[in-house]
């Protein structure tokens, strides 16, 4: 593997290792660096029959890019990829107006008929596992908490091995929900993996719809990616997430019977009188 500074630029990166790889994997760094933002929504098959090679020497290439593996490399370059700017101009708080735009890449990514699919499956299943690690964990933490309040039997657990024997157990006419914003988390495609052994129904929501999980779903939730750098939270991206989970629970809603009542007493009994 080529060694690389680990603080340069993406993009910068690949220029440096680009010219120690042989023929073929040159022929991948070659394609990555001329159409960066075409690779981003590519799979490893697209990016290989593209740079006339095969699959297995795109991760080769990419690995002695200095990169784990083409998954690694495309997060890498769409947190490197220059934002487009917001039509509204800068405010004293720009997080809102990034947000804004984020949440408008996203409605024009999401296919309305993908979470109708999504709704139909968790509306008539009797029993629903949630999954997800890192950072969209917390989404699909609110995302079990909402549906609850529906009366829907959901489990959610934390825990990755949790995750797998709760999927191990599933049968045909059960649904998992899964959340993975690069759809490529080892943790979260072992327990997807399950559920297609089982037979079960399984809803992916992703950003990338060339990725791993979305090749395993059955129903494939997509909402684009926030156009906008991030480190590592990819948080303007995790407000898609939000919304799409949240557009599931509202159609989830609509063809349940009302809980609301018996939800507010709930929530009511929890809040301390003011002393």
């Amino acid at each position: 593997m080529t060694r690389v500074d680990p603080n340069a630029s993406t993009i910068a990166r690949l220029r440096a290792a680009a010219g120690a790889l042989g023929p073929s994997e040159r022929r991948v760094a070659d394609v990555v660096l001329s159409r960066p933002e075409a690779v981003v929504e590519w799979s490893t098959s697209e990016l290989a029959q593209i740079a006339g090679t095969a699959p297995a020497t795109v991760i080769r290439a990419c690995q002695s890019l200095g990169f784990r593996g083409f998954q690694h490399l495309r997060l890498e370059l769409a947190r490197a990829l220059p934002a487009v700017a917001a039509d509204e101009p800068a405010t004293a708080l720009p997080a809102f107006t990034d947000a804004i735009e984020a949440l408008r890449h996203s409605a024009a990514a999401v296919d309305a008929e993908a979470i109708e699919a999504a709704v139909a499956a968790v509306a008539s299943t009797h029993r629903i596992v949630l999954v997800g690690n890192g950072f969209s964990g917390p989404p699909l933490q609110d995302a079990a908490l909402r549906l609850s309040t529906l009366g829907r039997r959901v489990e959610a657990p934390i825990d990755v091995l949790g995750q797998q024997f709760a999927c191990q157990s599933l049968r045909p006419g059960d649904v998992t929900l899964a959340l993975s914003y690069s759809g490529a988390n080892t943790h979260t495609l072992a327990a997807c993996r399950a559920v297609s052994a089982a037979g079960a129904t399984l809803i992916a929501v992703t950003s990338f719809a060339q990725s791993p999980i979305a090749r395993l779903a059955d129903v494939l939730v997509v909402t684009g990616q926030a156009n906008r750098v991030h480190d590592v939270d990819p948080f303007l991206t995790r407000l898609g997430h939000l919304v799409a989970l949240h557009a599931i629970h509202d159609g989830v809603a609509r063809r349940s019977p009302s809980t609301v009542p018996g939800m507010r007493e709930v929530v009511a009994d929890a809040l301390a009188d003011d002393a």
